[in-house]
C-alpha cells in the first residue's frame, strides 16, 4: 500500500542543538499516527519541516509516493497538508470567520462574502461540535476558544493529511472527546492524522500507530494493541516515571491570599465573576476546576493584576492588592504562572536569560545601583536552566525559538525560583511531557511543603485531584462547590462543573 506520507532521513540542526537526527516515518491513509516524545525531542521541529515552516538540512518528503519540495505553508496546503499549531497562528484583529476562511473565502462581485463566510464557519462548527461565535474578534477570545478556531481552519481546508500539534492542551474533557470523534470520522473517510500529544491516555485512545522520538531520533515504532503506556513512557524518557500524588494532610498555616466578594466584568461589560470569595493558606494547594469560559480565567487575571475588578478585595498577607500594579504584587510576594506562555508569560524576541529575570529585575541582588549586575543575572539564568532542565544551546537565544514545553519550563523556573509566599499556577503542565509533569508536580508540592500557598487552576481533573488540598468548582462565575479530594472523583467534579445539582 502506497503511504500517504513518508519522511526519509529528515535532519534539522539549530546552533548547539541537533533537533531532528535522520528521522524516518511512514503514515498511511485512514490512519491516526501518534508522535510522542519529551519536550525538545524534535516533534514540533519535525512537523514544522513537514509543513514548510522550516527547511531540513537533509532528507526528503514523499506524498502519495512522490518526492515533494515544501518551501512554505502554502506549498504544504497545495499538497494536501494542514496543521493545527501549538502556538496559535491567528490574526487577533480579525473575526473568527475571517481567520478561518483567510485566502480561501467565498467571494461575491470580487469581494469576500462575509455573510456566507460566517454561515460556512457556523455550519462547520456545528457539524463538529466546536462551539464558537464566527463574528467574535479573535483578540477577545480565551485560549480554549482560540484552539477551536485553529482546528476549524484546518477542517475548512479539507486537507488529506492533518497535523495536530498538541491540540487537546487547551480543551476540556468534553471538547477533547468531541475532537477524538472528529479525528475518527476523518480517519474513516480516508484522511491521515498526525497527532502529537504528551498524554499517553490519549495515545491509547486514538492511535493506530505510534512513533516515539527521544533526543531527535526515532527510538520506537509501536502498535497500540501490543504496547502499554508504561512501555511508551520508558521509550520516551529512558526510565520509569511514577505519578506524583500529594499528601492529603499537609501542615496548613495562616491565610496568605484572601479574596472577598469579587465581582469582575468581561470584555463586553457583562459580569463574568459574581461574588467569589476564597482563601489560600500557607502550606496548602487550592485547586480550581471549571469548564472553560466560567470565569476562572478572569478571576486569576484579576488576582494577578491583569484585569480590573468591579468590586470586592484581594489581600496578600497584610497588604491590600485590589488596585495595585503587577510590579507591586510581585514585590508583595506573588508569583504567577499564566495559562498562555506565549502572549502573557514570555517575550518571544527576548533572550532566555532576560525572560528568566523578567518581572524581578528590580529585586535586591540583581542590581548594582541603577544597573543590572550581569554576572548575577547570568549566574541566576544558568542555575535555573540546569535546575529545570531547560533545553537550549545558548541562554542568549530568543525565547521564541524554544519548543512549547521548554518555554513552559522557562516560565515555571522564573516564577518558582523566587520562592514567593503565594504561587498562582494556571495550567502549569499544559503542553509538557510526562517527565516534565512529574518534575513540575514535585516542585509545586515542594513549594507547598516550604510553606507556600498555591492556587492551582487546571483543565486536567487528574492533576487537580493529585495535587489539591481543597478543590473549588466554578460555574457561571461563581464558586458552586468546595470538595475534599479524598472524598470525590473526576465524574463528581465534572457534574459540579456543568452546574448539575449534586445532592
Amino acid at each position: 500500500m502506497t503511504a500517504a506520507l513518508e519522511l526519509r532521513g529528515i535532519t534539522k540542526r539549530f546552533p548547539g542543538v541537533l533537533a531532528c537526527d535522520a528521522v524516518d516515518l511512514v503514515a498511511h491513509r485512514g490512519q491516526i499516527h501518534c508522535i510522542v516524545g519529551e519536550n525538545g525531542a524534535g516533534k514540533t521541529t519535525l512537523m514544522s519541516v513537514l509543513y514548510g515552516l522550516l527547511r531540513p538540512d537533509a532528507g526528503e518528503i514523499l506524498v502519495e509516493g512522490r518526492p515533494v519540495g515544501i518551501g512554505s505553508p502554502l506549498h504544504a496546503i497545495d499538497r494536501g497538508l494542514g496543521m493545527v499549531h501549538q502556538a496559535f497562528k491567528l490574526f487577533p484583529t480579525l473575526t473568527v470567520a475571517e481567520n478561518v476562511v483567510f485566502r480561501q473565502g467565498p467571494a461575491r462581485f470580487g469581494w469576500i462574502d462575509r455573510r456566507r463566510a460566517r454561515e460556512r464557519v457556523r455550519d462547520l462548527a456545528d457539524t463538529y461540535g466546536l462551539e464558537v461565535d464566527p463574528e467574535a474578534r479573535v483578540e477577545d477570545l480565551p485560549v480554549g476558544v482560540l484552539q477551536r478556531v485553529e482546528i476549524l481552519k484546518a477542517l475548512y481546508r479539507d486537507c488529506s493529511v492533518l497535523i495536530l500539534d498538541e491540540p487537546t492542551a487547551v480543551l476540556t474533557p468534553q471538547e477533547r472527546d468531541t475532537l477524538f470523534e472528529v479525528m475518527r470520522r476523518l480517519r474513516d473517510a480516508g484522511r491521515t492524522i498526525l497527532f502529537i500529544t504528551h498524554k499517553l491516555g490519549e495515545v491509547m485512545a486514538v492511535a493506530d500507530r505510534i512513533t516515539v522520538l527521544r533526543a531527535g531520533r526515532v527510538v520506537a515504532h509501536l502498535d497500540p494493541d501490543s504496547t502499554t503506556p508504561e512501555e511508551i513512557s520508558r521509550h520516551m524518557t529512558g526510565r520509569d516515571v511514577a505519578p506524583v500524588r500529594a499528601d492529603t494532610s499537609p501542615t496548613v498555616g495562616d491565610p496568605v491570599l484572601e479574596v472577598s466578594d469579587l465581582h469582575i466584568e468581561g470584555v463586553h461589560g457583562l459580569e463574568v465573576v459574581s461574588g467569589v470569595s476564597l482563601q489560600v493558606r500557607s502550606g496548602e494547594v487550592v485547586g480550581i476546576a471549571a469548564v472553560a469560559g466560567n470565569g476562572q480565567t478572569e478571576l486569576i487575571e484579576a488576582i494577578a493584576g491583569l484585569r480590573p475588578v468591579t468590586s470586592g478585595s484581594i489581600r496578600l498577607g497584610d497588604e491590600d492588592l485590589t488596585d495595585v500594579s503587577v510590579a507591586e504584587r510581585r514585590r508583595a510576594g506573588m508569583s504567577y504562572i499564566p495559562e498562555d506562555r506565549h502572549r502573557v508569560g514570555t517575550v518571544a524576541a527576548g533572550s532566555v536569560a532576560d525572560n528568566l529575570l523578567m518581572g524581578y529585575q528590580r529585586k535586591d541582588g540583581f542590581r548594582r545601583g541603577r544597573w543590572l549586575d550581569m554576572e548575577t543575572v547570568e549566574s541566576h539564568a544558568e542555575e535555573l536552566r540546569q535546575s529545570y532542565s531547560i533545553k537550549v544551546g545558548d541562554l542568549d537565544a530568543a525565547a521564541g525559538t524554544l519548543s512549547g514545553g521548554n518555554l513552559q519550563k522557562v516560565v515555571l523556573a522564573r516564577e518558582m525560583g523566587h520562592r514567593s509566599p503565594l504561587i498562582i499556577a494556571e495550567q502549569p503542565t499544559r503542553g509538557v511531557d510526562i517527565g516534565a509533569i512529574e518534575f513540575i508536580h514535585t516542585e509545586l508540592l515542594a513549594a507547598r511543603d516550604r510553606g507556600a500557598a498555591i492556587l492551582l487552576v487546571s483543565a486536567e481533573l487528574s492533576e487537580i485531584l493529585a495535587l489539591s488540598t481543597r478543590i473549588l468548582v466554578m460555574f457561571e462565575g461563581r464558586v458552586v462547590a468546595e470538595l475534599d479530594p479524598r472524598d470525590t472523583t473526576e465524574p463528581a467534579i465534572g457534574l459540579h462543573m456543568t452546574g448539575y445539582p449534586v445532592g
